[in-house]
């Protein structure tokens, strides 16, 4: 192998790729780490061929990990005719995660092992009516994640800095600045460029080694649906969270982050309803779920008085679909047995389902992904009463072709998965370092983008 030293260091560099020992020593330790987390327990010999390493690697890169904790022994196999093989796993309590998801009507903080093992959550309620921006106040938000944080660090009895990161999901773009670290642009919220990651880190009783990862609920709940939901084993997919308002993660590699984008704000009808982004004609101005409760109040419908959004969308679909005769209670959204449906809800339904057709083939004929998958509280809902019209339309609106290799599915891991997601995010970061915990104040991680560019100007 070609390789130069550094006048500085001494460290070894390859001629061609710039990748030090270092490099090598980490990318070898992140590959045992996510095959043992995927597919886990495995033997040494098994690990071999999962990971392209040598049998002399696997053996130093395993015996590593279980000098620093990572890793350990979890029984044995028989082999052909030899000894039993020593089995390895990820040790569960090596390393802990929090995820938080800043929802609709709650703000949601969970506590996780390595192996994704909940051992905490408290939830903290955001006022169901009233002005959004209220709703949102940010230093509302930010106790709520003070006292939350601590509280699930307190109830699973774990050392804040045992923590290999927190990770966040948040309504709005999330951009990153040198000074500030994570700064959301939440139109819909009334958040003007708040920098969301300096306020938790003054306001947060944690390490300053401990790393924030903040980033939009869409792309969290996409993490999660494609490491562990629906999304498992698609090369390609776009996961839609679909509540109050409208997103979108678009993943093109299965083990990457994805991309939010903001699906939600696409024009589809030219000077239409207002959208509460102040635009008019958003997709969310019709399908997300404030937009779809508007609508059926304006069109006579009755929700109850002083319901949050998600008992409203409830009542409206009970309404739309009454119980047959004879359903247990409670097994379907309906009224009582053999109640006529609500002409009105189902109109407005059908009317959503349309434009959410549009927009689903405009996902399509954009991306072209394997699969589109929905989650959300209010997708989740829905999905199941009108997913198959939804998909009728989608096909009827986008190019034959692309629309015929595409399925189109619920998400599997329920309203939770933007937690979950949160929760990923400091754990990906944490395998692709080699499962090493940083040594000082992290460096705010710059955007996927901004990374691949920076790596074309320095080629």
């Amino acid at each position: 192998m070609l390789q130069r030293t550094t006048s500085e260091t001494g460290t070894k560099v390859h001629a061609r790729t710039g990748r030090t020992v270092r490099d090598l020593r980490r990318e070898n330790r992140t590959a045992v780490l996510r095959r043992l987390y995927f597919d886990g327990p495995m033997s040494r010999l098994m690990l071999g061929p999962a990971t392209g390493l040598s049998s002399g690697s696997v053996s130093n890169v395993v015996a590593e990990l279980v000098a620093d904790g990572l890793v350990e022994e979890a029984g044995s196999v028989d082999s052909a005719g030899g000894r039993p093989r020593t089995l390895v796993r990820i040790t569960p309590a090596s390393g802990f995660m929090i995820g938080v998801d800043i929802g609709e009507t709650r703000v949601r903080i969970e506590l996780f092992d390595l192996t994704l093992t909940e051992l905490a959550r408290t939830e903290r309620p955001l006022a169901p009516s009233g002005p959004r921006t209220a709703r949102y106040d940010v230093d509302l938000v930010v106790d709520h994640l003070r006292e939350g944080i601590a509280e699930v660090l307190r109830l699973a009895e774990v050392p804040a800095d045992r923590l290999i990161g927190v990770g966040v999901g948040v309504p709005g773009i999330v951009a990153r600045t040198p000074e500030d670290g994570a700064v959301v642009h939440g139109q819909t919220v009334g958040w003007d460029a708040v920098p969301f990651e300096r306020l938790l880190r003054a306001a947060v009783d944690l390490p300053e080694t401990v790393p924030y990862w903040i980033d939009n609920g869409a792309k969290t709940l996409g993490q999660a649906e494609m490491w562990f939901g629906a999304g498992r084993g698609a090369r390609s997919a776009v996961v839609v969270l679909f509540g109050s308002g409208v997103g979108a993660c678009v993943v093109t590699d299965p083990m990457g982050p994805g991309r939010a984008i903001e699906w939600g704000h696409l024009t589809v009808r030219v000077r239409g309803r207002r959208c509460r982004c102040g635009a008019q004609g958003c997709l969310e101005a019709y399908a997300g779920a404030e937009a779809l409760l508007e609508r059926w109040r304006e069109a006579g419908g009755v929700p109850p008085a002083g319901a949050d959004e998600e008992t409203a969308l409830t009542a409206m679909l009970a309404a739309a679909y009454p119980a047959e005769p004879g359903t247990e209670p409670g097994a379907e959204p309906g009224t009582e047995s053999g109640a006529e449906p609500d002409a009105t809800a189902l109109a407005v339904l059908a009317e959503t389902a349309e434009y959410l057709g549009a927009g689903f083939a405009d996902l399509i004929n954009l991306f072209q992904p394997e699969r589109i998958l929905v989650g959300g509280w209010a997708g989740l809902q829905l999905g199941t009463r009108f997913l198959e019209t939804v998909s009728g339309y989608a096909k009827e609106y986008a190019l034959t072709y692309p629309a015929s290799r595409t399925g189109i599915g619920l998400g599997t891991l329920g309203p939770e998965a933007v937690t979950v997601g949160a929760a990923l995010l400091p754990l990906v970061d944490f395998f692709a370092q080699g499962g090493r915990r940083p040594e000082s104040k992290p460096t705010t991680p710059a955007p996927a983008w901004q990374s691949a560019l920076q790596d074309r100007v320095t080629t």
